[in-house]
């Protein structure tokens, strides 16, 4: 029951990342560690780190979006959690996130443009997970047909697949 009230606060925001880690109110990986997440404002030492798997993942809020991609031929199902929401369950606060892939590709998304609010943190395309081979297991996407806002050298950038880690920041 205790782990349960705990997930309730993180995902209502009432604790905080920092919190959320030391409480351990996120459930233990049962599966693989997909996406590590950290806070940078303290020493690399005393950062608070949650580690989540795909069963955490989708136990969040799920979004799909219907949409082609510069990558991929013709429009795909990309389902996953929206990037505001994965924050919001873990109680980060921040003005940018880095995101990181698993070849260290990393990119700051700031969180106050209108475009973030559609980052879609995908961990299946067409109904199926994402292999490390087909920009898995997580890819960060937009709905790009929808909005010739999510169609730029800015937004493709931020399209970070293999992702393995945020880094909430400022």
């Amino acid at each position: 029951m205790r782990t349960i009230i705990h997930i309730v606060m993180v995902l209502t925001g009432v604790l905080t990342l920092s919190q959320a880690a030391e409480a351990n109110s996120l459930p233990v990986p049962s599966g693989a560690v997909v996406l590590t997440m950290t806070d940078a404002g303290g020493g690399a030492q005393d950062r608070p780190t949650i580690r989540l798997d795909l069963e955490t993942l989708r136990s969040l809020p799920a979004e799909r979006y219907r949409t082609g991609t510069i990558w991929t031929d013709g429009p795909h199902t990309f389902e996953g959690v929206l990037l505001r929401d994965l924050l919001a369950a873990a109680g980060a606060s921040g003005t940018r996130v880095r995101a990181i892939a698993l070849n260290d590709y990393a990119i700051d998304i700031p969180l106050d443009e209108e475009t973030t609010d559609a980052a879609l943190v995908a961990y299946a395309l067409d109904g199926h997970p994402m292999s490390v081979r087909d920009k898995g297991p997580l890819w960060i996407v937009y709905p790009y047909d929808s909005d010739a806002a999510y169609r730029s050298e800015v937004i493709y950038t931020r399209s970070i697949w293999q992702l393995s880690e945020l880094e909430i920041l400022d």
